[in-house]
């Protein structure tokens, strides 16, 4: 052991008999950090705290199935004693002997603390599948004056001299050692409780630009990359919802590729006045022996009431949109499954909004709207979401399951499905990914959508996640 971990542990051994009490000295500090982790860790999950000292944080998280360890023998036998329904070990962070994979790993504020930050990263590779989620949360360097005068005048305990990592040191580090880095954030102004003053101050005024700058919190969400290509072939569903597109539906079925291991088809008609609805019927008989096609109605109005029927019908292990206008090509489909097959992302959201579109695609007002909404929904979900409309997204259909499961966090308030969808992602942490697609014009039918009736809605929208997720 060197000379500095030798510090680090001759200095957690004494800490330890009134660890509990410094904690609850900041009790305000800390419960900001557990609730922003269990934002994001839900009910199912099975839990790791690194560094769990005497066991606070990971008492606090969310999850089924709960751990810690820590290098402080005297803290965990402090953790073991007060919360016995939680397994503790005592080992030290660069050398992990677990044979247990976990959905969650949470290192909270202690990275900087690690000799080596590389080779715990590598370490901790030894407890994730395909689907872990690492969660961090470190100080912001640029408050490093501020905790060593709070720390010279007793306010704070002091600590031995630790790393200061920025957020960008940490996605690098991460990045070497094969993970990928999708979402950071910061939290927190005041870290004490002023009653009314610190609440105003850091669900308000700590979202918002610059202000955001200067926080306290900084947390970095990283999940791991296995270099092995994706060999499984999965089922799609490919979901074609259509209200007046009586021409567009044949199309549908000719443009479309042939991709992955299967593609299911499942059009829903929605409160047609054309004979979009008894095209469906005739291109289902027409070609009942090369394509698998499911059709049926919608019981109520808008497109995101015909997905969510279409998609509790679905059998395929990944679930698609396709809106029937066919502004999204047919041809770029397996393009969102190789996405989404392959790892790169978990939520893949088509992008009208990068390459030239042809000249009457989407009138200018709309390209504004949308180009605005981008902005304010990658500020609000700490993802870059340059189209939030786009009508092709993509998942897996247990992912959405998931979401359908906990919509009522949310609620069923959105017409199109889009921001159902996308809100649900970043509720279930999954990493999303744009890509873009050259936008078509319309070769058939006119647009469903009113530029400032529904422009009204996509603003109510986002009042909504401000007060669900930026500000709650």
């Amino acid at each position: 052991m060197n000379r500095r971990k030798e510090r680090f542990y001759e200095y957690f051994e004494k800490l330890a008999p009134t660890y509990s009490k410094y904690r609850k000295r900041f009790k305000y500090y800390w419960k900001d950090i557990v609730e922003y982790f269990n934002y994001f860790i839900s009910q199912e999950d099975s839990v790791i705290e690194i560094g769990c000292g005497t066991g606070e944080t990971i008492s606090k998280l969310n999850g089924k199935e709960k751990a810690g360890l820590d290098f402080s023998p005297t803290m965990i036998v402090q953790a073991k004693k007060k919360y016995p329904k939680i397994e503790f070990r005592l080992l030290e962070a660069e050398e992990i002997n677990i044979d247990k994979k976990y959905d969650v790993i949470v290192l909270s504020n202690v990275i900087g603390y690690f000799d080596n930050v590389s080779d715990v990263f590598n370490e901790i590779k030894k407890l994730c599948h395909t689907e872990t989620r690492i969660l961090i949360s470190y100080y912001n360097y640029l408050w490093e004056p501020i905790i060593k005068i709070a720390e010279f005048f007793g306010i704070k305990k002091k600590m031995p001299r630790q790393s200061w990592l920025s957020i960008h040191d940490i996605k690098n580090l991460l990045y070497l050692s094969d993970f990928e880095a999708y979402r950071s954030a910061r939290k927190t102004l005041l870290p004490i409780n002023i009653p009314l003053i610190s609440s105003l101050t850091n669900n308000f005024f700590a979202r918002l630009p610059i202000f955001n700058i200067f926080c306290l919190n900084q947390f970095v969400f990283a999940r791991p990359v296995f270099k092995q290509k994706q060999e499984k072939e999965y089922t799609t569903s490919v979901v074609i919802p259509a209200r007046n597109e009586s021409g567009n539906i044949e199309n549908a079925i000719l443009r479309m590729p042939k991709f992955g291991k299967a593609i299911e088809i499942i059009f829903i008609e929605g409160n047609s006045t054309d004979d979009t609805w008894e095209k469906i019927q005739e291109i289902q008989k027409k070609y009942k022996d090369t394509h698998d096609i499911k059709i049926m109605q919608q019981d109520g109005k808008g497109k995101g009431d015909a997905v969510r029927k279409a998609y509790a019908n679905a059998t395929g292990d990944i679930l698609m949109i396709l809106d029937a206008d066919l502004t999204v090509p047919p041809e770029d489909l397996p393009k969102f499954y190789d996405a989404l097959a392959t790892g790169k992302g978990e939520f893949i959201n088509g992008s009208r909004l990068v390459y030239p579109m042809q000249k009457n695609a989407m009138r200018p007002l709309n390209t504004l709207g949308n180009k605005f909404f981008g902005s304010v929904f990658s500020w609000l979900l700490e993802q870059p979401v340059k189209d939030t409309l786009c009508g092709t997204k993509v998942m897996f259909r247990k992912d959405y399951e998931k979401l359908a499961r906990n919509r009522k966090f949310f609620g069923d308030f959105d017409p199109f499905g889009d921001f159902d969808l996308i809100f649900g992602a970043y509720k279930l942490n999954l990493k999303i990914i744009d890509l873009p697609i050259r936008y078509q014009e319309r070769i058939y039918g006119d647009t469903n959508i009113s530029r400032f009736k529904h422009g009204f809605l996509l603003l109510k929208m986002v009042f909504f996640a401000l007060g669900k997720i930026k500000f709650r």
